[in-house]
C-alpha cells in the first residue's frame, strides 16, 4: 500500500522538514517510511544534514525543546516570584486549552517512543528535560534568595516535582482532550511549593 504521508523531500531538505515528517509518521517507523517517500532521492542528499537516522532523530529532539522554550521562554524566565510562577502556570494551561490537549508534550511523546529503545536518544531526552527544568530551578533559587521561599526549601526537588506534574498533566490532557488534568496537576504541585512560603 502506497504511503499517503507528505513527501518532505519534494522541497529542499531542511531539519525542520524532518521534524514535521517524523511527527507525522512516528519516530520508530522513520527509516522505512523515509525510504518509501524519497522516490529515488540519493542517500547523499537524504543525509545532507544528518550522518544517519540516529543523528536525524537527535536533532528532532533538540528542535522540539527549542520550540517549547520559544513558546514558554518569556514566562519561564519570569517565574522568579509567586506572581511570575502563576503567570507561567496560566500560560501553559491556556496554551493547552487552545489545543484541547491534542499533541500533548512533544518531548514526552518522543520519550515514550524512544527512551527504552535508544540509549543515545534517552540521554538527549533527559538532557532536554533537565534544560527545561533548569528554568524552574533558577526561579526557585531566586525566590529562596529573595525570601519568598523558606531556607529549608530544596529548589531542585521543587523544580523536579513541578516538571513531573506538568508532564503527567499534559499526558492525561492529551488522552482526554480536556485541560482539567493539567490544571489539577499544576495546582497541586504549586500548592506543594507554597508549603515553603514563609509566614508573614
Amino acid at each position: 500500500m502506497a504511503s499517503t504521508l507528505p513527501n518532505p523531500i519534494a522541497r529542499p531538505l531542511k531539519p525542520t522538514n524532518f521534524t514535521a515528517f517524523i511527527k507525522a509518521c512516528g519516530v520508530l517507523e522513520t527509516t522505512g517510511t523515509l525510504q518509501r517517500a524519497s522516490n529515488g532521492t540519493s542517500k547523499s542528499q537524504l543525509y545532507h544534514y544528518f550522518a544517519d537516522k540516529d543523528a536525524l532523530i537527535l536533532e528532532v529532539i533538540r528542535n522540539q525543546l527549542a520550540k517549547i522554550i520559544a513558546g514558554q521562554g518569556t514566562e519561564l524566565r519570569a517565574a522568579r516570584s509567586w506572581d511570575g510562577l502563576q503567570r507561567w502556570r496560566d500560560h501553559v494551561v491556556e496554551s493547552t486549552r487552545a489545543t484541547g490537549g491534542v499533541g500533548g508534550c512533544p518531548l514526552g511523546s518522543l520519550s515514550s517512543e524512544l527512551a527504552d529503545r535508544s540509549e543515545s536518544a534517552r540521554r538527549v531526552l533527559a538532557a532536554c528535560f533537565a534544560e527545561w527544568e533548569e528554568y524552574l530551578l533558577d526561579g526557585f533559587r531566586a525566590m529562596r534568595a529573595d525570601g519568598e521561599l523558606s531556607q529549608d526549601a530544596d529548589p531542585q526537588s521543587l523544580a523536579t516535582a513541578v516538571m513531573a506534574a506538568l508532564q503527567g498533566g499534559l499526558l492525561l490532557s492529551q488522552a482526554t482532550h480536556d485541560v482539567q488534568p493539567l490544571e489539577l496537576a499544576l495546582d497541586m504541585a504549586l500548592g506543594h511549593v507554597r508549603h515553603y512560603r514563609p509566614e508573614d
